[in-house]
Parts: C-alpha cells; structure tokens; sequence
C-alpha cells in the first residue's frame, strides 16, 4: 500500500468485523475461505470485501480464496492489533468500571494500567486488580508508564480539559466516551464514542423495519 493512499474512514471500520468474523473461523479450524463464502457469513457482498482488501494488497489467490490464518495476521497488523498497549481510564464510575472489566475479562491486548478519579471515597479502591487514583497525579504517572491510550469516561464539562492533560503528558490515543466531541493536536489520534449516536440508529432502524407500529 502506498504511503499516499488514504483508507476511508468505512474500510477502516470494517476491519475490525472482518478480524472478529476470521478469528471465529480459525477457532473453527478453517484453514481458507472464499470472497463469496466470507459474504455469505459477514453480510458485505464479495465486490466489497475484494475492493477492501485491495487497499491493502489484496491478500487472496485466484483459485484459492484467502488463508484464514494469513488474513487473520494480516488484518491484525493493519490495525496495529500485532501488539499490546497501556492504557489509563480517567473516571471510576459505572462506564470506567465497565471499560476495566471487559478489557480484563476479554484480553484484547489492551491494558488498563491505571485508573484515576477525584471523588476521594473511589480513590485507593481496586477495579480488577488496578488501583484507582488520585487524578492529580495522571501527568506524571503517563510520562513514567510511557502509557500509549487515555479512556475518558468523564462529564462532558471536564472531558476536553483531560483530554488536554492526556495530551500533554504523551499519550498517542483518546478514547472518548464523554458525551461531546473532543479536539487533540494532529499527533493524536482521537474516537469519540456517543453511545447515544447508536442507540439513535437502533430507532431509526426498528422504526424502519416496522412503520406505524406505535401509531
């Protein structure tokens, strides 16, 4: 792939359900599939998940399909997943909680290493092992753990304010589950999540699918 090319945003977001749906294969034993048999399983059309992948290098043999294994692995790099990353979590209510718990549980490769919180009856708790602490001491804990992810599972008045101390303290991703979009310096990248934004959509479809079932 040339370093010119620039991947949409959509391709991108496919990765992920194209890495979940082979690593579900390879627990299978399937050792290839087919760009037809992959659509049959994923729901994309065959022309589609191709033309995703040729942004990449294609990956398949004519004749063959692809190696699960292989596509697997490949997919995995393109999405930096062929390595781990510490993360810390700002806010130890429910959301950060939960956040802690399903990368503990799941072990994605992504490590929660520190929690931090300024309600004083959460500090020196424990979440699954990782002690939440005082968030007047984030800046210093970022730059002595070299931590690579900040989760802000704050108010939206606060998010941007700690997304700025992430910022400066040196980490190189914000996951944003403040209910505001967030600005970073171009160095760092940034995924606000608005849970509501989905849950929006799930109207939106349900209401589709069954018209004037409320009227």
């Amino acid at each position: 792939m040339s370093k010119q090319t620039k991947i949409s945003n959509a391709v991108i977001r496919r990765l992920p359900r194209y890495r979940r749906y082979l690593n579900e294969l390879r627990k299978k034993g399937v050792d290839k599939i087919s760009s037809s048999e992959f659509s049959h399983l994923i729901g994309y059309t065959a022309s589609q998940i191709r033309q995703d992948l040729n942004n990449f290098g294609g990956f398949g043999q004519q004749g063959y399909g692809y190696s699960v294994e292989g596509l697997y692995n490949e997919i995995s790099a393109i999405l930096g997943l062929d390595r781990g990353y510490k993360m810390v979590v700002v806010g130890a209510g429910h959301l950060g909680q939960a956040i802690v718990n399903h990368t503990y549980y799941y072990k994605t490769g992504f490590i929660v290493t520190g929690i931090f919180e300024v309600d004083p009856n959460l500090i020196g708790t424990k979440i699954n092992g990782v002690e939440v602490m005082d968030y007047e001491d984030i800046v210093e804990f970022v730059e002595q753990e070299d931590i690579d992810i900040g989760v802000i599972c704050t108010t939206k008045e606060v998010a941007q304010e700690v997304a700025d101390k992430l910022c400066f303290a040196g980490v190189d991703g914000l996951w944003n589950f403040a209910p505001v979009d967030i600005e970073t310096p171009s160095h760092v990248a940034v995924e606000n999540v608005h849970i509501s934004d989905s849950l929006h959509s799930l109207a939106y479809h349900m209401n589709k699918k069954n018209p004037g079932k409320n009227e």
